[in-house]
């Protein structure tokens, strides 16, 4: 059978390829004996038609939505004394979602299959991160499981908190925006037609501005389904440009360029960095290789750029300060703190701290983007409609004075 698989090289790049086996564990092991770390190794999927011809059947992927809750109660059930298939087995039953029992059955029974957490986990891909299986394995080989699935809970809860601290503070704008978009669609398919008999012996005594009004009524009210049509296909061409690296890596530079949305992506970003490397790092996990494992976890292709350049100069013996200053995607407060760090030999404990400074600067940067962006929308809308209504009103008094 064949087998797709990345690991991390010993060289602390990113490896990718596939190989024929008879099972994973023969995939893994040939990876072990190569010094590569094993991230994943999946049954290679056929092409499409191969697939229609076989009708080959995927199960739905499982996914952990609470992964710091389950991480916490596995690190609780080890540090009682539990061995790890009974931990399992309790993590389990208490879990309340169907879906997260599935995947931590699968882990269980690989675990009691004679495999290793991390490999078991690494069967689960869409349950488990690249960073989250480096930790579990690093805890793994030495023999602190419980201790790195603790530091792995707080990671989790400290990332989730930060991501909802943003989600949530969007949530005012976009019910703005929202509410707004719908006033406006309210006006032009169902206030704007009902002035249309009053005005259809005006003829071109009607304001160019009511005319306007009138006829961007009629093109919603006739092609609206054509104007969703063309945002899905914007939309997905978007996204298939981003595909392409290149591609991804000039959009991603240009979003950092941003007045404030770019300062919000660095500095989020730079939260990301800092806190899943310091944990790794913190955990036993060897430098390239943790380096490669974060690289994978961030999503500005810039930032990512910027981290594999510091994996080069780590294999030349160098820090991470210098090349990142090189770079200019991260701030410079950033790069101060993780050079204090190497000086000071307290890396791990520096770049942990790099974190909770950015993920208070990014709850900053949003509170500035609210409170621009909020009375912006407002502002917005509220000159649309006030044009709408002002044409109508405009035109019912010309009609009016006609009349008269």
């Amino acid at each position: 059978m064949r087998y797709r698989y990345e690991a991390v090289s010993a060289q602390g790049e990113l490896v990718a390829g596939e190989m024929e086996a008879e099972t994973q564990a023969a995939v893994i092991e040939r990876l072990h004996d190569l010094g590569h770390v094993p991230i994943r190794a999946d049954i290679a999927s056929r092409g499409g038609l191969a697939r229609l011809l076989s009708w080959e059947w995927k199960p739905r992927a499982r996914r952990i939505g609470n992964l710091a809750l389950v991480t916490q109660q596995l690190a609780t059930l080890l540090h009682a004394g539990l061995s790890l298939d009974r931990a399992l087995e309790l993590a389990q039953t208490v879990t309340p979602r169907q879906a997260e029992r599935d995947c931590l059955a699968a882990v269980l029974e690989k675990v009691r299959g004679g495999s290793a957490l991390a490999d078991a986990m690494a069967a689960e891909p869409a349950s488990f991160p690249k960073f989250y299986l480096g930790m579990v394995r690093a805890g793994e080989a030495g023999a602190s499981l419980d201790a790195t699935l603790r530091h792995l809970a707080e990671f989790l809860e400290k990332s989730q908190a930060a991501r909802q601290k943003v989600v949530s503070a969007l949530i005012y704008p976009a019910i703005v925006l929202i509410t707004g978009l719908a006033s406006v669609g309210a006006l032009f398919f169902f206030v704007v037609p009902r002035f249309r008999p009053l005005f259809e012996d005006a003829g071109a005594a009607l304001p160019f501005a009511a005319r306007a009004v009138l006829s961007l009524s009629d093109l919603l009210q006739g092609y609206w389904w054509l104007l969703l049509a063309a945002i899905a296909l914007a939309a997905a061409v978007v996204a298939r440009q981003l595909r392409g690296a290149e591609r991804r890596l000039r959009w991603d530079r240009r979003l950092l360029a941003l007045p404030l949305i770019g300062d919000l992506i660095a500095k989020a970003e730079v939260a990301r960095f800092a806190r899943t490397l310091g944990t790794l790092l913190k955990n036993g996990v060897a430098p390239l290789s943790a380096l490669a494992i974060t690289r994978e976890t961030l999503r500005n292709a810039a930032i990512a750029e910027a981290v594999g350049e510091v994996a080069d100069s780590l294999k030349q013996g160098k820090g991470l300060a210098e090349p990142l200053s090189r770079s200019q995607a991260m701030p410079v407060l950033a790069i101060q703190l993780i050079r204090v760090g190497e000086e000071t030999a307290r890396l791990e404990e520096m770049l942990v701290k790099t974190a909770e400074i950015f993920d208070e600067e990014v709850g900053r940067s949003v509170e500035r983007l609210l409170a621009v962006l909020v009375p912006g929308i407002t502002v917005l809308l509220g000159i649309v409609v006030a044009l709408v209504i002002g044409s109508i009103l405009t035109a019912v008094l010309s009609v009016y004075e006609l009349a008269v």
